[in-house]
């Protein structure tokens, strides 16, 4: 059956390359690129003929093919071509979602490597009930038929397709560009962010990518002047099994209480090399290093909702003895940080208004929420 796909696949990919195509130039001139601010992952330059080069840090390059236009006669063999209007990605990186739900560009995605209930996206869960976005197996397990089928020409993936290194090789036997998201290696928060004008610049919606990114760069700029508030915080949740999960200094939510003005009080979960943010403490561990945390942000948006202070003691004992158990100062997520990265600077904005005391419910976005 693969082998079937295989040959249709190259078949309708040659066929659609070809069809009302001009003749493409000979080579390609840069005639400017793309600026960033915090971005360090790819870059985005700009051609003639409306030609645009995507460069990302792996060194994987891919050349946006402007709509009935054809590659340069001598494109290098590394360079992948995506010609436009992109339609029906395979979207596997979950990530990436909201970059696509803020520039209201869902109706480029027809497959996705998550199910409806994975989503905390309301208008992606919408497009899976609607069948406008189909559940084309998590990016392990690719439904191969499906995907082929629905002629995709573009699969975007996480970093953790580097564990899967066949699935890649599966995919793009069968004609499909594999394009790996590697957001998550941006140091600063507002670099994930950044990573919607490479999706603008993909989609053609660069005037809208670029309009998002300084909102969200304009909040991170508005307290960027404050002084630090002096607090330290905590950001953790209790498993099902009762494990105690964290997340590694230079992490980008332990970088955003530092833009925030706070002191990640868990710092000494120093990165180990693993492609994983997340780490299990051992309970005298958390204990000893978190319990005089002035702030805890308890991650209820993984672990399951926790209506107040009591139900979060009932899930770890150990909490009744913490600094801000007993001040009041214990605050949740109300929303999945990782699906909402394209708003990290309205995320710092609030972090840093729970620690100077500024929260305001009525004018804060509501990413996090006091426990009583």
């Amino acid at each position: 059956m693969l082998s079937i796909l295989l040959t249709l696949s190259l078949v309708l990919c040659l066929m659609g390359c070809s069809a009302g195509r001009g003749e493409g130039p000979g080579e390609l001139t840069v005639t400017g690129s793309l600026e960033l601010r915090y971005a360090t992952q790819f870059s985005v330059d700009y051609c003639e003929g409306g030609y645009t080069l995507i460069s990302l840090a792996d060194g994987s390059r891919f050349l946006v093919i402007p709509e009935d236009s054809r590659p340069p006669k001598n494109l290098e063999a590394d360079i992948v071509p995506i010609y436009q209007p992109v339609r029906n990605i395979y979207l596997a990186a979950t990530s990436v979602m909201c970059l696509f739900d803020s520039l209201d560009r869902l109706d480029a995605i027809r497959l996705s490597g998550t199910k409806e209930d994975g989503w905390y996206i309301e208008s992606a869960k919408q497009a899976m009930r609607d069948g406008r976005i189909l559940f084309a197996g998590k990016y392990s397990a690719p439904d191969y038929e499906l995907i082929t089928a629905e002629k995709c020409p573009l699969a975007i993936e996480s970093m953790m397709i580097g564990h899967a290194s066949d699935i890649e090789d599966q995919l793009e036997r069968l004609g499909i560009a594999v394009f790996m998201d590697q957001s998550s290696n941006e140091d600063h928060p507002l670099g994930r962010v950044e990573w919607i004008k490479l999706y603008g610049a993909l989609l053609g919606e660069e005037g809208k990518a670029d309009e998002i990114f300084r909102e969200q760069a304009d909040l991170l700029d508005s307290i960027s002047d404050s002084e630090s508030s002096g607090k330290s915080v905590a950001f953790f949740y209790v498993s099902s099994t009762g494990r105690i999960i964290s997340r590694k200094s230079g992490d980008y939510v332990s970088r955003m209480i530092e833009l925030a003005g706070g002191e990640y009080i868990l710092g000494e979960l120093e990165d180990d090399g693993s492609r994983t943010s997340s780490v299990t403490l051992d309970p005298e561990f958390f204990y000893a290093n978190a319990r005089d945390a002035d702030v805890i942000i308890y991650n209820s948006a993984i672990a399951g909702e926790v209506t107040d202070i009591s139900s979060l003691v009932a899930k770890c004992g150990l909490l009744a003895d913490f600094k801000a158990v007993k001040d009041g100062e214990v605050w949740c997520t109300e929303k999945n940080m990782y699906q909402e990265m394209t708003a990290s600077g309205e995320m710092i904005k609030e972090i840093h208004d729970i620690l100077n005391g500024e929260y305001d419910e009525k004018s804060d976005s509501g990413y996090f929420r006091r426990l009583h």
